[in-house]
């Protein structure tokens, strides 16, 4: 096992032997630690159970991270080029499912900024996302309560609402789902 300079490019080779939770996206290590601030897991959380409570396992399955999907620029999944952990992954395809996690685009993928890892979201995992095909994107930002969603049209992610906190969110790809987005941001401290 090995901790990974963050200032050299890595393979998935090297991703398999790291000590510890990492992504890897264009050859480059993002450490996963320390673990995300109460505040962010009860977003994920809240997110989870209303997305679980709608899919009901039936027709697409929801995961929460850690849960790895990995993308790869020639399809051989055996030496992907990008390892990621989507906050919240939902993938409508079971044949994408493996031990090892999700083998492609998930069909709706969301992410829960915080301060280390908000850049990564917006920039690095929104152009692989974009790039390989994952149709819907959410990028919650608990500081402005807001919600922004990313729709895939022609290969782009163009696209875009954003919802405040008194909002109801609405999926560009899931016509029914709807989430009160009051009940994401409302925890008591």
């Amino acid at each position: 096992m090995k901790i990974p300079d963050e200032s050299k490019t890595y393979t998935y080779k090297d991703w398999l032997v790291w000590e510890g939770r990492w992504e890897l996206i264009h050859g480059k290590a993002y450490n996963m630690t320390p673990a995300p601030s109460s505040e962010h897991q009860f977003i994920v959380g809240e997110l989870f159970f209303a997305l679980r409570n709608f899919f009901k396992n039936i027709d697409c399955r929801v995961f929460v991270s850690p849960f790895d999907v990995f993308f790869s620029e020639n399809g051989n999944y055996e030496h992907p080029d990008h390892v990621v952990q989507p906050d919240i992954s939902v993938i409508c395809d079971e044949k994408q499912i493996t031990k090892k996690g999700c083998y492609g685009a998930p069909t709706l993928v969301v992410e829960v900024l915080s301060p280390s890892t908000a850049l990564k979201d917006y920039n690095e995992k929104f152009a692989v996302y974009q790039q390989f095909g994952v149709k819907e994107y959410w990028i919650v930002d608990p500081v402005n309560k807001m919600i922004h969603v990313h729709g895939l049209s022609d290969g782009y992610f163009t696209k875009r609402t954003t919802y405040g906190e008194k909002d109801e969110l609405k999926s560009f790809v899931f016509k029914d789902v709807m989430i009160d987005i009051r009940t994401i941001f409302k925890i008591d401290r």
